[in-house]
């Protein structure tokens, strides 16, 4: 039986409350693994479902046994602190904030390293998905925090950036560290691994390859953005070195529920104004795209700087799709770089010409800026280089053993059976009603159940030949 201990001081009593905080934000931040599994699953076909689905269960299972493993300590060491991991401390009191701290940083790590699953969907073997989720854990991603944060925290430590130009980089909550390292990642990885087959055209023209479920994606949607309070007011909810501060809690959510909305109004309005459509997966990852982007600001944006971000971000989305889709030629199936890695990306760099320091009234405080806009610069390229080269380095030596991709025929039939031996939606299927790329079609010319007979406008056909 565990025994109470008695509280000897104010001082205790504030770090009981706060371990008690931090763990519940790490609980509200490890749902929005529910949200991506939702969000990815409905977004990939219906024959890779339950892959999608096993590989968002492994990334939490095996990435945060790594991390508590090795991680924390490569971190550590990394920033010059010695390599110290959670398995180290000491089986007292005294090792009860290591291990909440530990936590706390997972779920964060983890976030990262889910957001590659959604860029390599249809393709990728669950083994090299693995592999690459542990090196994530282990090396990658505690590189990143080595730099910014862990240094940050630490006495008698630097960030890198402040090294470099004697300014620190700014990011609270992960728009760049956790997110913007995680788009740029799945857009690495997708890249070494190549489209899905049925992608793209001899001529080089795009097909569209529809997911399987709409209803999924949107709530996949709206349950990251109940966790997202956990991400970025959670976060402001901590208390720092003792102390309180509401002013910074009322700002960040504040400024990043108004991100939220306009990242799906920006992202409405550019599809609405490409295509005549609203379209509905543009409007949910918008809104997505909204909050990557305020993430590493909302702290410290003005409220009029929370609506520039939001609509920004949620507008640059379609546009950075269709120029990954179209010019870069790289199948990014859930648009994890356009959601999380340029909209990270952007709403780093953002911040000193949104900040209320940056602001003297309506005087812009161009010394503030200038100096800012730098250190922001400098570790945006510093984490961008870090992860295009490790993880690139990863996918193409698992490309080279010929474990990086799935065979042709076991893409065709689905990575459900040929990967996991199960089909998510075993009472649609029609073994007369398979078809050449593996989808499931009624016999009947009924509904395609995913997508599977692709056509360049986006419809789907039916097998007499007519589109639905």
């Amino acid at each position: 039986m565990i025994e109470a201990i008695p509280l000897q001081s104010s001082g205790e009593l504030v770090k009981g409350i706060n371990n008690t905080w931090i763990l519940t934000v790490s609980f509200l931040i490890f749902f929005m693994h529910a949200g991506f599994a939702m969000l990815e699953a409905g977004q990939v076909r219906a024959k890779n479902v339950a892959n999608q689905l096993t590989k968002n269960l492994l990334t939490w299972s095996v990435g945060v046994t790594v991390f508590f493993l090795v991680g924390v300590g490569i971190a550590n060491a990394a920033a010059g602190l010695g390599f110290e991991t959670p398995f180290m401390a000491e089986a007292d009191t005294g090792s009860a904030f290591v291990y909440v701290n530990w936590l706390y940083g997972a779920v964060f790590a983890m976030t990262a390293a889910t957001i590659v699953s959604g860029a390599v969907a249809g393709r990728a073997r669950l083994r090299a998905y693995v592999t690459y989720t542990i090196l994530l854990a282990a090396v990658i991603y505690p590189v990143v925090i080595a730099m910014t944060w862990t240094a940050q925290s630490a006495e008698n430590a630097t960030g890198l950036v402040e090294q470099l130009v004697g300014t620190p980089f700014a990011d609270f909550a992960g728009g760049m560290i956790v997110h913007g390292m995680g788009g740029i990642a799945g857009l690495t990885a997708a890249w070494i691994l190549g489209p899905r087959m049925g992608r793209y055209n001899d001529d080089g023209s795009a097909n569209v390859i529809p997911g399987h479920s709409m209803t999924f994606a949107v709530l996949g949607t709206l349950m990251l953005a109940f966790g997202w309070y956990g991400f970025n007011v959670g976060t402001a909810s901590i208390f720092s070195d003792g102390a309180f501060n509401g002013a910074v809690l009322g700002r960040v959510a504040m400024t990043t529920t108004l991100a939220m909305a306009m990242g799906a109004v920006g992202a409405a309005t550019v599809a609405w104004a490409k295509t005549g459509k609203v379209d509905t997966l543009y409007v949910a990852n918008g809104l997505l795209a909204g909050l990557v982007g305020i993430t590493a600001i909302p702290n410290t944006t003005t409220w009029w700087g929370a609506l520039l971000v939001g609509i920004l971000a949620g507008a640059q989305l379609p546009l950075v799709f269709s120029f990954v889709e179209n010019y870069l030629k790289i199948d990014d199936v859930c648009a994890v770089f356009p959601v999380h890695g340029s909209a990270g990306v952007l709403g780093t760099l953002l911040y000193p010409f949104v900040a209320v320091a940056g602001w003297d009234g309506f005087s812009p405080n161009v010394s503030f800026m200038a100096e800012h806009f730098a250190a922001q610069l400098v570790g945006v390229a510093i984490i961008t280089a870090w992860t295009v080269t490790a993880t690139a380095l990863i996918w193409y030596v698992l490309k080279l053993a010929g474990q990086a991709r799935v065979t042709p025929e076991h893409e065709r039939e689905g990575l459900d059976l040929s990967e996991h031996g199960v089909d998510t939606y075993p009472e649609f299927g029609d073994e007369d009603g398979v078809v050449a790329d593996g989808g499931s079609v009624k016999t009947d010319g009924g509904f395609v159940t995913d997508g599977s007979a692709v056509r360049t406008d986006g419809s789907v056909a039916n097998n007499d030949g007519d589109s639905k």
